[in-house]
């Protein structure tokens, strides 16, 4: 379930995510190894530091021996005379039994471990270095040495410091690192947000050539495109050619048949009226039923073929009020009024002539059964996920008898007349659903509010 979400999100989702995901793995890579070197490096200076200090101690040392003194000289870090300030050194004498000690003020009369005696190995030219804990708890990095003085003794040198300097300065490191790289992600962010944007702006150009070409606004798809962009639209253009090159033949076709099944049929029908006859009569009506049929199903093939046709669009508005105003004519002796609410914008994807037959199929079945008004209105409903297109309802209300619900799935068979009395072929209601179908919409009959039938037509727009 988690792969399917991943692979149905959209092209700049999936390549701002990878982007972001990428940019943040190769900064927190970064930002370990930048944190890392700078420990290294800070406890380098902090470990150049603690030898210079106790270099300087021990010169100190040799040269106070020669003098009689035992005591180092200024070092020069006021760290050294703070009590427990984490900065200490300690000067003791091996080579007696008292192990006389010297230390600086700031261990304020306790003393600092020994790391010989902690079995920390010496190193080349007598140095010891290791962590061991401090008189006042915390951890401490000691650096010592046993040096001799001659006649004067011999004494180990100890300089020690907490590593809690150190800590600090990796922390605010850290902290500010942090911060910095932080800001360059939102900065990277942003710089994928365009550059996909930028990137994928010729998709959305191809997107919007072939909405117009579907609204009917364009034939083809025009601009110029990337190089991996431009063998998509050509075979986009090809392919809408070759639709229209079928569809054209298609309906060709369909002509040829309707002229080539018609004329006989008029022949046969012509001679069975110049020699009345009981078989005369019979062939002539079954004739006549086969032309209806052969009307109604090439209809249905026009239709079809039309509604597979790309680029074609018919506004709503000026169709329906046209046809609103024959009507109005038509029924003005029964005293039949036509009004509709149709919004200037809406399109129909599809013919002009399939759009007024649907609609004035609708309009005449409502004024022959009217008592005095018919009203059509027109809503587009947005589809979810594609803004761009939308279903149009278009609903026919009269205030005539009614139809039973039990007769409205009737009503829309062919050639099916409900009542014998009103004029037509029954053909009206059942050519709207054959056409809606066609279009992928559909024709439904309910209750009118105003007392009638109200026919309720779904149809492809935008």
């Amino acid at each position: 379930m988690r792969l399917t979400s991943l692979t149905t999100r959209s092209i700049a989702t999936r390549l701002f995510l990878t982007a972001a995901a990428l940019s943040s793995v190769v900064l927190l890579l970064a930002s370990i190894f930048f944190t890392a070197y700078y420990r290294q490096e800070t406890e380098k200076v902090f470990e150049r530091r603690l030898d210079v200090y106790l270099r300087a101690i021990v010169a100190d040392v040799s040269e106070s021996g020669q003098d009689g003194r035992t005591g180092p000289g200024q070092l020069g870090d006021p760290q050294f005379e703070l009590p427990g300030s984490g900065w200490y050194w300690q000067i003791t004498r091996m080579d007696d039994a008292a192990h006389e000690i010297k230390a600086s003020r700031s261990l304020f009369a306790k003393q600092l471990p020994k790391l010989s005696d902690l079995g920390v190995a010496a190193e080349a030219g007598g140095f010891r270095r290791g962590y061991a804990q401090g008189p006042d708890g915390r951890r401490l990095r000691i650096v010592e040495r046993v040096i001799d003085v001659g006649d004067t003794g011999i004494y180990l040198v100890q300089v020690a410091a907490s590593g809690e300097e150190v800590e600090e300065q990796i922390a605010r490191f850290r902290f500010e690192l942090t911060v910095a790289f932080a800001a360059l992600a939102i900065a990277l962010a942003i710089v994928a947000a365009f550059q996909v944007r930028f990137g994928l702006g010729p998709l959305r150009m191809l997107q919007r050539e072939l909405v117009s070409i579907r609204r009917g606004e364009r034939d083809r798809i025009a601009g110029e495109y990337p190089s991996e962009v431009a063998p998509l639209a050509s075979e986009l253009n090809l392919l809408i050619s070759a639709n229209r090159d079928i569809l054209e033949r298609a309906r060709t076709q369909v002509g040829n048949l309707a002229h080539a099944l018609k004329t006989p049929l008029s022949v046969i029908v012509n001679e069975a009226d110049a020699a009345p006859s009981p078989l005369a009569d019979k062939v002539g009506e079954q004739a006549h039923i086969m032309r209806d049929q052969i009307s109604f199903y090439l209809d249905r093939a026009r239709a079809a073929a039309r509604g597979g046709a790309l680029g074609t669009a018919t506004q709503v508005q000026p169709c329906a009020e046209a046809l609103l105003r024959t009507f109005t004519k038509i029924y003005s002796e029964r005293g039949v009024t036509f009004s509709g609410d149709i919004p200037a914008d809406l399109r129909f994807l599809g013919e002009r002539q399939d759009l007024e037959e649907m609609i004035g199929n609708l309009l005449d079945n409502a004024g022959k059964w009217a008592e005095s008004r018919v009203t059509i209105s027109v809503a587009a409903q947005r589809e979810s996920g594609n803004a761009s297109r939308s279903t149009l309802t278009m609903t026919i209300d009269d205030d005539g008898p009614g139809l039973a619900p039990h007769l409205r799935a009737q009503a829309t068979e062919r050639g099916r007349r409900l009542d014998e009395t009103k004029p037509g072929s029954g053909l009206g209601l059942s050519i709207v659903a054959d056409l809606a179908a066609a279009y992928g919409g559909a024709l439904q009959l309910d209750d009118s509010p105003s007392g009638g039938l109200r026919a309720q037509l779904r149809l492809p727009g935008f």
